[in-house]
């Protein structure tokens, strides 16, 4: 028999939003044949059982979401079949040809992969990302570092007492959401870790870092206005509602990776955290460097996935439409893979932002695929040359096309402020002057080559602050 032929052909990957069509042809069957797909497309429910029920069993998946639809006589020797995409997740299809003794006849090759992406992700994805923090008396400062503060705090900080400055509260921020999401145009706002931080024991800084996180689930108190009327999770509501109702999205950033000491999971389940042959606890690190504020959880226990999983469903039901997965690299395919499975049975809309900066390119598909993660970061911030942009502005494209979409950031709390760059033929000043060509180049370009208009940038950059974030800090942001 004549080889058969199938478009897409086998091992193609594709990218597509529910609402879309997707068709698929055989060819070369001879007379007298048929053919049929075989696909898990339709069946995201099932698929998302069978997962959930594989994982706690500790079984291999069974396939049960497969089946085969028929597909229609398209000319001589060539079968066709539309498919509606109906629903988010993580597909594949192949066709076959079935001869007139029921034997089955395969092209050679791999399934065809669909990620099929929420449909209101299709277009306008302008980000803001903000540290609820620095929306404090610190918002309208360029420069917030100081000496003499820092001498006067010295003798204090020697005797062990705990120094913590006032920052910003989510009503700061909310009071800010007319700039953000009506003057800017921005269409999700995206939250800094706002759990509890460390106050006393094992704080690094003067703030503490959001990412040292004490409890999945709480608010951090710090973050809240003390009125004895309203609860930390009532604020949060006040902003969640005034985001939604601004037709926006409210993008949370979560840890699952580690926490920090003392957190209420390093007390109630040491036993979920890594520890080092001689029995000390592990920091977590990347880029060859350790952080030694965090202790780094164990993903081979699954009673922690499923308290994970429970706790982005709580988040779900607060309000938040999708979660920037810090770390997320960090996390095995699997676990991932039963978390989207857990959050998409009661909220089949939810976007996961995979950080895999710092990750390897084969992690992050695999997490874009079987893990059910739709975006992750893209690289263009840390490319300059014009060799090197091209050449990731190549991959991009590509790779948003088959995998997921690569979201540019322009800037992160990770990296210095674009301001910030030296200007040509200035001497160079504390604080800088604000570069700001090289600022809206930087942002125009990730801007205008985003897909999907995925583009994101740190609260700050409107005003061109030059501080650059610090998040066991609360840095300035020149605002207005």
């Amino acid at each position: 028999m004549a080889d058969l032929e199938l478009f897409p052909k086998p091992g193609a990957k594709f990218v597509r939003h529910a609402g879309d069509l997707f068709s698929f042809t055989l060819s070369g069957t001879p007379t007298g044949f048929a053919a049929k797909l075989r696909t898990n497309l339709g069946r995201g429910e099932r698929l998302r059982e069978e997962v959930v029920r594989a994982h706690f069993g500790r079984l291999p998946l069974a396939g049960a979401s497969w089946r085969d639809i028929p597909m229609r006589a398209d000319g001589p020797g060539r079968w066709a079949l539309t498919v509606p995409l109906t629903e988010v997740g993580f597909f594949k299809a192949k066709a076959y040809a079935v001869d007139p003794q029921g034997r089955q006849h395969w092209p050679p090759g791999p399934d065809i992969c669909l990620s099929v992406h929420p449909s209101w992700t299709r277009t306008a994805n302008t980000i803001y990302c903000a540290f609820p923090r620095m929306f404090g008396k610190n918002k309208t400062k360029r420069q917030t570092i100081s000496p003499e503060l820092d001498a006067r705090l010295a003798p204090l900080d020697a005797e062990g007492y705990a120094v913590i400055p006032p920052g910003g509260k989510l009503r700061d921020l909310t009071r800010e959401l007319p700039h953000i999401l009506g003057q800017l145009g921005c269409r999700i706002l995206h939250l800094l870790p706002i759990n509890p931080t460390p106050t006393t024991f094992a704080r690094f800084g003067r703030f503490g870092s959001p990412y040292a996180l004490q409890h999945l689930t709480a608010i951090d108190p710090a973050l809240i206005e003390f009125d004895r009327r309203t609860t930390g999770l009532d604020q949060f509501s006040e902003l969640a509602y005034q985001v939604h109702r601004s037709g926006a999205r409210l993008m949370l950033d979560v840890v699952i990776n580690h926490t920090g000491w003392g957190s209420a999971l390093w007390e109630d389940h040491p036993e979920w955290f890594v520890r080092k042959p001689d029995g000390q606890f592990e920091s977590p690190g990347a880029w060859d460097v350790v952080w030694e504020d965090l202790v780094e959880l164990d993903q081979r226990h699954v009673p922690l996935w499923e308290h994970v999983a429970e706790a982005f469903l709580t988040w779900c039901r607060r309000g938040v439409d999708g979660f920037r997965c810090d770390a997320g690299y960090q996390i095995p395919v699997h676990v991932w893979q039963f978390i989207t499975a857990r959050v998409r049975e009661e909220f089949p809309e939810t976007v996961f932002l995979l950080e895999g900066l710092g990750g390897s390119w084969e992690a992050t598909e695999a997490l874009l695929g079987d893990g059910g993660m739709q975006w992750a970061y893209s690289e263009l911030f840390q490319n300059f040359t014009g060799e090197s942009v091209g050449g990731y502005l190549d991959h991009t494209f590509s790779s948003s096309a088959k995998v997921g979409t690569l979201v540019h950031y322009s800037e992160t709390h990770d990296n210095s402020r674009l301001a910030a760059h030296p200007v040509p033929g200035v001497v160079a000043a504390e604080p800088p002057p604000p570069n700001l060509a090289w600022s809206r180049l930087r942002n125009r370009l990730c801007a205008l080559t985003s897909v999907n208009g995925c583009f994101g940038f740190a609260c700050g950059v409107e005003w061109a602050a030059t501080e650059q974030i610090n998040v066991h800090s609360a840095r300035g942001m020149a605002w207005g």
